[in-house]
């Protein structure tokens, strides 16, 4: 799976998936798992569909136990201590750090799928955890 279809697609998949409200799609059951299945808009894998529904009641169990921002505080307790030297080229930046195994390893642990320590990182490079840009790019910071 490329990550360009799944930018292709990102528009039908926040309409599928509630906009992503984790309450909203934890609360999804068995006609919202069929709509999914039957929605050409999006990638219709039953694995994935089902791992994304159950995703979604884990992190939702996670805040009705531990609160809201709960979530957020365990992803970011994942961040580097140190700044990485900034990439000179699209070679040197990493799939997999060892701070994304453990994430990926937190997140396993909390019932979640899908999450491996790939996923984890490119979650990380999303949410500003890591930044990856490449020496004289516009967006290095």
């Amino acid at each position: 799976m490329s990550w360009l279809t799944i930018l292709r697609k990102r528009d039908n998949f926040r309409s599928a998936f509630a906009r992503f409200d984790i309450e909203a799609v934890a609360a999804f059951g068995a006609q919202d798992r069929e709509r999914l299945m039957n929605d050409a808009g999006i990638v219709r894998n039953a694995a994935k569909i089902d791992a994304t529904l159950r995703n979604a009641r884990a992190i939702a169990d996670l805040r009705e136990w531990r609160g809201e921002g709960v979530f957020d505080a365990l992803v970011w307790s994942h961040a580097p201590e140190l700044r990485r030297e900034r990439p000179a080229s699209s070679t040197e930046v990493p799939a997999v750090t060892d701070e994304s195994k453990a994430l990926a390893k937190r997140l396993k642990g909390l019932g979640l799928a899908f999450v491996g320590p790939t996923t984890a990182y490119a979650a990380m490079q999303a949410m500003g955890l890591v930044d990856d840009h490449i020496v004289g790019c516009h967006r290095a910071s």
